[in-house]
């Protein structure tokens, strides 16, 4: 599923992005791997720290909320892997709209964007909170679970949608 594919990672200067990213190029070997994210200093650091691989890695700054964005970073795209959310529960409880944004609309334009460029598969984290939400961020994460799993009614089977269960990871920047 990775070797010789085009992959693209949202979210991928964060936590699981930089650790599946890494993971990906010590054992696979992918044609590419897009850094898709909205940190331009964690692209950075990235870049330095995966110098042996520049060949295979790009990097596209940009945010799920962006369709457009999206729409080109997602060209010629086999798999994508969808971890960018806003997941600070405090923050996203004073902040809601902006949660909603990025983790409902966001998920919504991956969706788009990955029928749109034909992209074979998508797999999409969400947590365990989205499991039996009591807050707004577990709300937002089990709605876009929905979508996703929704999406392979729209797709017609072109794009392969899934969803996988991340729970919290010692070290991480997580909720």
């Amino acid at each position: 599923i990775i070797n010789n594919k085009n992959i693209l990672v949202t979210g991928a200067t964060g936590s699981f992005g930089q650790y599946f990213i890494n993971y990906i190029l010590e054992n696979f070997k992918p044609k590419r791997v897009v850094i898709y994210s909205r940190d331009e200093l964690k692209q950075y650091q990235m870049n330095q720290k995966f110098k042996k691989y520049s060949k295979f890695l790009r990097y596209f700054i940009g945010d799920v909320r962006d369709l457009s964005r999206l729409n080109d970073a997602f060209r010629n795209i086999d798999l994508v892997i969808h971890a960018a959310a806003l997941k600070q529960v405090p923050a996203m409880e004073y902040n809601p709209m902006e949660c909603i944004k990025t983790n409902i609309m966001g998920a919504q334009n991956i969706i788009s964007a990955s029928i749109s460029n034909k992209v074979k598969k998508v797999i999409a984290l969400s947590t365990d909170k989205a499991a039996n939400p009591i807050n707004l961020y577990g709300a937002t994460k089990l709605v876009s679970d929905k979508l996703f799993v929704a999406a392979n009614n729209m797709s017609a089977r072109n794009t392969i949608f899934s969803v996988v269960r991340y729970g919290n990871v010692i070290g991480s920047r997580g909720s």
